[in-house]
Formats: structure tokens, C-alpha cells, sequence
């Protein structure tokens, strides 16, 4: 083994990174585990306490959750961004958080390595490894999943479960749930196991973020969100009269409002970076009202070809999430447009929230480009409406020339 032998793992207290850190050891790493709390559900410190009697020399418990709503989650909303026109990049946007502040561990400890517990399967695996690179370009990356002597010795779950056994690693149960779920501030994923089969209808009990929209409440409940530069600055809940101004505040509030009426279940069959098409069901709660309400602001707050421009980059935004390149040059470029696109997008959308769904039902903005009097049915509003015959001829130029060609041809 090389002299500087460190490695810090990317640690859930898992079965999976459990047998991965005692691995890491018998191959001669000395281990450090940092554990990124983006939002999930669990216990930190019985996982630190986990890792410290596995063998790890140190455990590092980072609270990443503030910083992933505002230099992540927001700007994936700002940019209107949906991987394949559905998914809300739950998964993706919290990746190269986790993976930034791994490097900035690793550098801090001296660390020539890191390692996570991604699959050579997923995309997860290219998240991080871009993530890494990009920040660091001389890290060694480990990842077991894509090593021979690691799968040689591991073919499955009981593998893992039998190592653990052998090696007094503690696990909750020999008996997983039969699916897999990624847990953050954004949303909840199930995948996999019994989810395989794409005709298989969703059972209710693997929903665990929202409640079923037929057993959400029969009244509607009323919000106000208000926008500075295309992010939430406020929330209210207008039935109680309840507000939240802290960014991390005010989205648990959107995630508690939006789980209580059944809101953000999307069920898929999605693209993989890697090629395959896999499965997959979400629940984004909070996330699907802060994707109507800044659609909703943008209407009345946005120029039509600025609109039409940044429409055209939201697709590729969303993948370049999706893909794991968010630092990139070309996303450090979209960003720049995006950010640019989003000033003066300040205001407010009024919504209901109902049963699954979110309806916007009124807005309004000091940046407003919409004038009442020139869009009116019944005020002139300074608008001549003979200037429409001139418009209407420009355009109908080119489409009079195609008609007497296809007539021309169409006679020989």
C-alpha cells in the first residue's frame, strides 16, 4: 500500500457502505466516513457510532441541507429544469453537493482517495466520479462496484449480509424492503425489486413523503409564495396566516403542504446516462408547487423571446444535472443565461393546492409586462387595431408564395 493510504467514503450506515468501509480496511485504507445530511431520514450519530465500531478512524457528519436548497435546489428551479419533460431531479441535485464537500474532506484530511457505494449500473456512480474529477483533478477515485476483486467476493445481498455477519457489522434486518429509495430535502425515489416490472401498479404503502390524493383534505388550502430574481423569498399559508422567509424554512413548509394534499407523485420509465431505461417513482412534494408557482411568475414577469431562449436551455440544464456534470464549463455557461433570464422575475403567485393538484389562480409583479388596457376586449389601451391588417400580410407573404408553388406543381 501506498504511503498516504486515506480514503474518505462517501457513508449512509448501510448495509452496503457498512461491508464497504470494513473492506476498505482489510485491503489496508485507513478510512474516514462523512456523512452528508441533504435532508433524509435517519439517526446520524448511531450511524457515526456504527462506523467508528466498523473500524472507520474518523467520522464526519456534515449538515448540507440549507446550502442544498439554495445553490442547488433553487437554481434547478429557476431554469424550469424536468429531465425527460417529468422528473424533478430529486437524486441529481444533491450529488454534487455531496461529492464537493467529500473533496473538500479528502483535502482537509490529506486524503489521496474517496469512495462511494454507487453501482456500475446507475448514474449516481457518474455523479459523484464527474463531481470529483471536476474539483479535484488528480483524486484517485475507488469504487467497488467496478472492481473485480469486490465482486469476485460479492455477488448479491447475501454476500454483503454474510460478510457482515462474520465481521460483527451491525444490520438491521436480513430482510430489505423490496425496493431501493434515495431520500433528500427534494424528494423520495423507489426503484428496483418489485418496482421492475414497469406494468406493476405502484402500491400505496411504498409512498412514504405524501399522502394519497383521494384521502388528502376535501377543502382546498390557499398560499402565497413570493419571488425575488426567480427564488422564493416567502411563503404563506393563507388559510392559518402562517409565513416563512429562511430558505430552508420555507421549503419544508412547501414539502409539509404539498405532502398533506396528495402533491408530486410521478411514475416513469426514464433514461439512464449509462443506456439502460429504468423505473422509477417519486414523490416531490414541495418541489412540484415551487415548479408551478415559478412557471406562474414567469408569465407575467418575463419577455416572450427571452422566454422562448431560456425554454430552449431548460432541457439541456436538466441534463447536464441529470448527467452529473454540474461542474462543467457548459453548465458554469447555462447558468450564467439562466441567472441573467431570472432578473426582475420579483412577485407573487397565489395557488390552491387540491387533492394532487396545485392551480395557480392569481399573480402579480412589479416587473409586469402585462397591460391591461392593450390586451382588453373593451378599452383601445393605445393600440390601433388597423396596424394587425399590415402584420398579418407580412407574415402571410411567405405562406401566399408556398400555396402558389404547391398549386403550380400540383397542375403539371
Amino acid at each position: 500500500m501506498k504511503e498516504n493510504n486515506k480514503v474518505v467514503l462517501a457513508y449512509s450506515g448501510g448495509l452496503d457502505t457498512s461491508v464497504i468501509l470494513k473492506w476498505l480496511i482489510n485491503q489496508g485504507y485507513e478510512v474516514i466516513a462523512y456523512i452528508a445530511d441533504v435532508g433524509q431520514a435517519g439517526d446520524f450519530q448511531q450511524a457515526k457510532r456504527k462506523a467508528l465500531k466498523v473500524g472507520a478512524k474518523k467520522v464526519y457528519i456534515e449538515d448540507l441541507k440549507k446550502e442544498l436548497v439554495t445553490d442547488y435546489i433553487f437554481p434547478i428551479f429557476k431554469a424550469n429544469a424536468l429531465y425527460e419533460g417529468r422528473y424533478l431531479l430529486g437524486t441529481s441535485a444533491a450529488r454534487p453537493l455531496i461529492a464537493k464537500r467529500q473533496i473538500e474532506i479528502a483535502a482537509k484530511e490529506g486524503a489521496a482517495y474517496v469512495s462511494h457505494g454507487a453501482t456500475g449500473k446507475g448514474n449516481d456512480q457518474v455523479r459523484f466520479e464527474l463531481g470529483y474529477y471536476a474539483l479535484n483533478p488528480k483524486i484517485k477515485v475507488i469504487a467497488p462496484w467496478k472492481m473485480e476483486s469486490f465482486l469476485k467476493e460479492f455477488k448479491g445481498r447475501t454476500d454483503l449480509i454474510n460478510y457482515a455477519k462474520a465481521n460483527n457489522i451491525e444490520i438491521s434486518s436480513t430482510i430489505k424492503k423490496p425496493y431501493s429509495e434515495d431520500d433528500n430535502l427534494l424528494h423520495i425515489s423507489h426503484e428496483a425489486g418489485i418496482l421492475e416490472d414497469p406494468a406493476h401498479e405502484c402500491a400505496e404503502d411504498i409512498y412514504s413523503k405524501t399522502v394519497s390524493p383521494e384521502k388528502a383534505p376535501n377543502t382546498a388550502t390557499k398560499i402565497k409564495i413570493v419571488f425575488k430574481d426567480g427564488a422564493p423569498v416567502k411563503v404563506t399559508n393563507l388559510n392559518t396566516g402562517k409565513s416563512e422567509t429562511d430558505p430552508l424554512k420555507l421549503f419544508n413548509m412547501l414539502n409539509d403542504l404539498g405532502s398533506k394534499n396528495g402533491i408530486g407523485r410521478i411514475d416513469m420509465v426514464e433514461n439512464r446516462f449509462v443506456g439502460i431505461k429504468s423505473r422509477g417513482v417519486y414523490e416531490t412534494p414541495g418541489g412540484t408547487i415551487l415548479y408551478a408557482a415559478h412557471k406562474d411568475i414567469e408569465g407575467i414577469a418575463m419577455d416572450r423571446e427571452v422566454m422562448r431562449l431560456r425554454d430552449m436551455f431548460s432541457p439541456k440544464f436538466a441534463e447536464l444535472v441529470y448527467n452529473g456534470f454540474w461542474f462543467s464549463p457548459e453548465m458554469n455557461f447555462l447558468m450564467a443565461a439562466i441567472n441573467e433570464s431570472q432578473k426582475a422575475i420579483d412577485g407573487s403567485v397565489t395557488l390552491k393546492l387540491y387533492k394532487g393538484n396545485v392551480m395557480a389562480v392569481g399573480r402579480q409583479s412589479p416587473s409586469s409586462l402585462y397591460n391591461k388596457d392593450l390586451s382588453s376586449m373593451d378599452i383601445a389601451g393605445g393600440f390601433n387595431q388597423k396596424d394587425s391588417e399590415g402584420f398579418i400580410k407580412i407574415h402571410a407573404t411567405r405562406l401566399m408564395a408556398h400555396s402558389a408553388i404547391m398549386n403550380k406543381h400540383g397542375n403539371n
